[in-house]
């Protein structure tokens, strides 16, 4: 399969309280192939039908995903998902309950986002905390290099898949393609 943009989003939940003690929830959309975080809302509560409303806006954006995966948590298998999903043609996949792993590129973002910034940071009004977390999403994806894209950011890595799709540039051949393939030794062997 070709690596391109779109072929799988996931979603996932993180929480975190401002200092006089008010919850708030941040919805993260992950692109598994680009490493990308697509967006971060954050609000004091996101119901099935706001999820809906920022796919739908994130999908005029970007186009459509092919699958979206998520664990199966209330707003996520609400009946304004489920019809979402049913209407977009998007596949949703479910994962197994107790099974964060099968979510594993959106996880390991949040454990990101918790350790770097949640765990890190006071926040005093969901204004703010808007902003911060716009701030450090905007540096994961413009900023900082990722070892499973080559060291490049996401932001670049995605440029670079859009220019080889277009025919601007080769794509850089894989070393298993350039391996002698002849059945002979290189080394003599005895």
């Amino acid at each position: 399969m070709l690596a391109l943009p779109n072929q799988r989003w996931s979603l996932d939940f993180v929480h975190d309280q401002l200092v006089t003690g008010r919850r708030f929830r941040v919805l993260n959309i992950v692109d598994d192939v680009m490493r990308e975080c697509l967006r971060a809302v954050v609000d004091t509560s996101i119901s099935g039908r706001r999820v809906v409303r920022e796919l739908a806006d994130l999908i005029a954006e970007r186009g459509r995903p092919k699958m979206i995966v998520s664990d199966n948590g209330t707003e996520l298998t609400s009946n304004a998902v489920l019809a979402w999903s049913g209407d977009t043609g998007v596949e949703w996949h479910y994962i197994a309950p107790g099974k964060p792993t099968q979510n594993g590129f959106v996880e390991s973002f949040n454990g990101r986002m918790r350790d770097e910034l949640l765990n890190e940071t006071l926040f005093f009004t969901i204004g703010q905390a808007r902003s911060i977390l716009a701030r450090w999403v905007d540096d994961y994806n413009n900023e900082r290099p990722h070892s499973s894209l080559g060291y490049a950011t996401p932001a670049a890595f995605a440029a670079e898949l859009e220019q080889q799709r277009a025919g601007l540039t080769p794509p850089v051949a894989s070393l298993a393609l350039l391996r002698d393939n002849t059945g002979r030794s290189l080394v003599a062997a005895g």
